[in-house]
């Protein structure tokens, strides 16, 4: 996976994905610590199905499928009256 996330090209092309993709609220790499290699990611989406989060996560440039595989939750917030700004 490193050999993926280290091609230039295939991240911008990552990225330019995430940023035509509103659905994906929020999303970012995941480590086990500041100083840590990135082990993962997290992403935030606000979609009508789970085939669309499926779609949106299998058409992303950094996904392959030898390397990497995700799992779908669903999310209720808490504090629905409430915003957060990361």
């Amino acid at each position: 996976m490193q050999r993926i996330r280290d091609d230039r090209a295939r991240r911008d092309a990552h990225v330019a994905y995430a940023k035509a993709h509103p659905e994906l609220l929020i999303g970012g790499g995941l480590k086990p610590g500041p100083d840590g290699a990135f082990c993962g990611a997290l992403w935030v989406v606000e979609a009508a199905t789970r085939e669309e989060v499926e779609a949106l996560v299998q058409n992303d440039p950094f996904y392959e499928p030898a390397w990497r595989s995700y799992e779908i939750y669903t999310w209720g917030k808490i504090l629905e009256d409430q915003n957060a700004i990361l």
